[in-house]
């Protein structure tokens, strides 16, 4: 998963948005998944940034309840 920006997010529709959040909750329950049974993640700062993107999509899908 690449570092989405928020941008790009803000270019998407509210459905792709939606898609993409389950999409990195499904990345993120992987990754736990291979931690909590002590195997080595590929790559440890992933799960940083599956976190970071889903809070950033959370704001966005805020935003524009609000408006």
């Amino acid at each position: 998963m690449a570092i989405i920006r928020m941008k790009e997010l803000r270019k998407m529709s509210e459905k792709e948005l939606d898609e993409k959040l389950s999409e990195l909750r499904k990345e993120l329950i992987n990754a736990r998944t291979k931690i909590a049974s002590k195997v080595n993640p590929d790559n440890p700062g992933k799960i940083k940034e599956i976190k970071k993107t889903i809070a950033r999509i959370l704001m966005l899908k805020g935003e524009k309840k609000i408006k």
